[in-house]
């Protein structure tokens, strides 16, 4: 192995509802990376903006540290910073990092990233735009209304089509935040207003039936894609009606199946629907795929997570650790496939001796 380091900016933080999640991504993802490899730039995007490099990701912020720099002026120190590393590692969940913003700024800069792309990150983050494109490539989804920013009613003819429940949901945001189930029409109105207490743009969308199955998608350094086995998420009798926030980061009884029960048919129908959906949305490094799958095996896709949570005992990496590849190794597969991927690679001699294994 090259004794040459890869410098990594780790970026994580963000100003959105999934700031604390991010930097426990974050905490995760530098705690494993392998430091005869790597060496690591934490730079944290405190809720006022700006950018700060840190040494603990859960760490609190101390928001005077900095503060004499404009928002502007610390987003040009961090560009700054960033003209010494290799390539960026963009530990951001949600709207302001997760959906293209920073991925688009990296590319005018012309730094190598781990992940998805802009028109990737930007249409994956919006629900109905991602219905949108999978309905097209004839990837079953759920029925959906929208409702654009001032508009909240739900016609008649919609309701009978959607049936009850319902879940209603920002249309740009992860991690279950704002996302309600309506049993009742009446309560409704409530559910809309909560979901727009995170966006202005609101599916109500009609209960997928089934098993909760994830499959997540990881691309090699030579484009080859591969599939993770597939897990199951049960929720214990009593706790929350679905796999809501509470339940993703702060319940210990929810269990994962990894992987899930499933005949070989229908397994390898997750694969392929899971596989599609990385291409048709235009996808690279990862993706995580979350179906509901019915009793006949097909499988309906409920949302895709272009940077899902990444914890070790976040989905994505559980499901890798399963097939056999470490939290380390996955982690180095997503930096290597940057790099490779990058039109010009700023250090080529650190190529060619670390080749992932596919």
């Amino acid at each position: 192995m090259s004794e040459i380091k890869v410098r990594v900016a780790l970026i994580f933080g963000g100003h959105s509802g999934e700031h604390e999640v991010s930097c426990k991504s974050a905490a995760s993802i530098m705690t494993h990376l392998d430091r005869d490899r790597y060496d690591v730039l934490p730079i944290k995007i405190g809720l006022d903006r700006r950018w700060r490099v840190v040494s603990d990701p859960l760490a609190p912020t101390d928001e005077a540290e900095g503060a004499e720099l404009s928002v502007r002026a610390s987003m040009a120190e961090g560009l700054r910073l960033l003209d010494g590393v290799d390539v960026v590692f963009p530990a951001l969940h949600g709207p302001f990092g997760e959906d293209g913003t920073i991925q688009g700024m990296l590319e005018l800069a012309g730094i190598p990233y781990v992940g998805n792309g802009v028109l990737a990150s930007a249409s994956a983050m919006d629900k109905d735009c991602t219905k949108t494109l999978l309905a097209a490539a004839g990837l079953r989804v759920a029925d959906a209304v929208v409702l654009q920013p001032g508009e909240s009613e739900v016609d008649a003819a919609a309701r009978e089509r959607l049936g009850l429940p319902v879940f209603v949901k920002p249309a740009r945001a992860g991690s279950s935040l704002g996302v309600s189930k309506v049993d009742r029409w009446e309560e409704l109105p409530a559910a809309i207003a909560e979901a727009r207490k995170t966006d202005q743009k609101v599916l109500v969308e009609a209960a997928a039936h089934g098993r909760e199955v994830d499959i997540g998608v990881l691309e090699l350094s030579d484009g080859t894609l591969k599939a993770s086995p597939s897990l199951e998420i049960r929720l214990p009798e009593g706790g929350p009606a679905f796999f809501d926030f509470h339940a993703k980061y702060q319940a210990a009884s929810t269990i994962f199946d990894i992987p899930a029960q499933l005949d070989a048919a229908t397994t390898a129908r997750l694969e392929a629907a899971a596989l599609r959906a990385f291409q048709v949305l235009g996808c690279s490094g990862l993706l995580r795929v979350d179906c509901f799958v019915d009793a006949d095996g097909e499988p309906t896709l409920n949302e895709v997570n272009t940077f899902p949570g990444f914890t070790a005992a976040s989905q994505y990496p559980q499901m890798w650790q399963q097939a056999g590849l470490s939290y380390p190794e996955l982690l180095h597969t997503l930096i290597q496939t940057a790099l490779f991927r990058a039109d010009n690679a700023p250090r080529p001699e650190l190529y060619g001796t670390q080749l992932v294994r596919s």
